[in-house]
């Protein structure tokens, strides 16, 4: 009989106990998280302790990602009787079901909706507002992206300013000084309520409602090639007014370029309100870094060939697309693969696996990502308008093309003929590519750059902040 449970709250751990025949190998398996257990014997008994708490992209140990865990047991899933009662610790809860793990936020930090009045509006009865930002990145899945660059050049200018970010658990590290809330928790919605200043990367939700004295700065996550908002095929009365209802809590909207200007001001119905054409933060180490750190923690040697693979998200389906066979990529490009999936697809998703394949889809660091790389695959994902700023070849893997253009989002532009790479519809069409080294025009990709990349020069994050600052959207010290 195995027998399951807890120990340490301080340094949580699944504790496993059996009899006979020892495994060779026991580990807890979820769809972004495997982590191995130790093994130890004492007579004809076994034991095994599988931390909690695990290091991955970095020295920090964090907390593994809220969700589901099978137990295994050389590969096998395994069930067991619960030995004691769930763990509840400061920065986790977890319980054994019998079958699963179930890791969860702490129960202190659980989320809950906030009050009412009795009108149904939220309870605006807040402490007054306080010199501090409220970041948010793809709804608290990551501490990444355009507020993250933000926040560098907030701490280093303006150190004094609070800083809360929004995580939907304690596995996402926050940046250095920053202060972590819990998505829905009541300090999560108490910060979100006395901060002068919100920088955000997609829509706001739980009911925001802005308070005289705040500001939202809409960063967006990319130029858009894929049409979004009001502009999506089928007009659909519901959702074009939540986008309008959505677009009203903005004050500002940042820009890449002049294209996405006019592109976000007529998909959002962003009227007679300031957009900020100032390149996009998130592309400023793009032009400072050189990757070798990102490749070091990613065990890949200096003179390997890595190719980024890195598609959007499907309408109709809630993981990454499987049109490619990644190891088969691998093997005939004598590459590493580095697979970056999409936002959308974290949570439902589950990691890559396969020879010379990493799954990066968590990694925090997607320029380190884009300079450990010599080229990158993509589609449809606005990657595409970043990754240009470093001149690297740019492979487009389109099988879908037809479909996706005319049926499920459609385009603002035809990709095919203004692409700086190729565009290609077959594995074997994008190996030759690859191999061969066939890059695309020169001239097209000078144009790309020229008109999306015109504000990218590794400054973007600092005009920014010295607006946020000039503009007293919060205060220097």
């Amino acid at each position: 009989m195995i027998r399951i449970g807890f120990a340490s709250a301080t340094r949580p751990e699944l504790t496993v106990d059996g009899a006979g025949v020892v495994p060779a190998s026991i580990e807890l398996v979820g769809r972004r998280a495997r982590v191995p257990g130790v093994i130890t014997t004492d007579g004809d008994r076994w034991s095994a302790r599988i931390p909690l708490h695990v290091e991955r992209w970095s020295d920090a140990r964090l907390p593994l990602p809220a969700g589901r865990y099978e137990l295994r047991v050389e590969g096998a899933p395994i069930g067991g009787d619960p030995s004691g009662p769930a763990l509840t610790a400061p920065s986790l809860t977890a319980e054994w079901t019998g079958a699963h793990l179930i890791v969860s936020p702490p129960a202190d930090e659980a989320p809950r909706v906030a009050p009412r009045r009795r009108n149904g509006r939220r309870d605006t009865a807040l402490p007054p507002l306080e010199n501090a930002v409220f970041f948010e990145s793809f709804y608290g899945r990551s501490a990444s992206d355009n507020p993250r660059a933000i926040d560098r050049e907030l701490a280093r200018v303006a150190p004094g300013i609070t800083r809360y970010w929004s995580v939907v658990d304690l596995s996402i590290a926050v940046p250095e000084g920053g202060i972590a809330v819990i998505e829905g928790s009541a300090e999560w919605h108490r910060a979100r309520g006395v901060a002068r200043l919100l920088v955000v990367n997609d829509w706001l939700r739980h009911g925001f409602a802005r308070r005289p004295g705040q500001t939202v700065l809409q960063t967006w996550h990319g130029t858009p090639l894929k049409r979004l908002a009001l502009h999506r095929p089928g007009f659909d009365p519901r959702r074009a007014l939540a986008v309008v209802r959505e677009s009203r809590r903005w004050d500002i909207l940042l820009a890449q370029n002049p294209y996405s200007a006019r592109v976000l001001r007529a998909a959002y119905a962003f009227r007679r309100r300031p957009v900020w054409v100032e390149g996009y933060p998130r592309t400023d180490d793009l032009h400072a870094g050189d990757g070798r750190a990102v490749r070091d923690a990613l065990g890949i040697d200096p003179g390997e060939r890595v190719v980024l693979y890195a598609p959007t998200w499907r309408d109709d389906r809630e993981t990454l697309v499987d049109f490619l066979d990644l190891p088969a990529l691998a093997a005939a490009t004598d590459a590493v693969v580095l697979v970056r999936g999409h936002s959308r697809t974290m949570a439902p998703g589950a990691d890559e696996q396969g020879a010379r394949v990493i799954d990066v889809t968590t990694h925090p660091d997607l320029a380190g990502l884009q300079l450990a790389s010599d080229v990158l695959i993509t589609d449809y994902s606005s990657i595409m308008f970043d990754y240009s700023v470093t001149g690297r070849p740019i492979y487009f893997f389109a099988p879908d093309l037809e479909r996706y253009r005319g049926e499920l989002r459609g385009f603002y532009f035809d990709l095919a003929a203004s692409a700086p790479g190729p565009v290609l519809s077959t594995q074997d069409e994008l190996v030759s590519a690859i191999v061969e080294r066939e890059g695309g025009d020169p001239d097209r990709y000078a144009r790309w750059r020229a008109r999306f990349n015109p504000r990218d020069d590794g400054r973007a994050a600092e005009r920014v902040v010295a607006r946020i600052l000039d503009q007293g959207l919060v205060s220097r010290d």
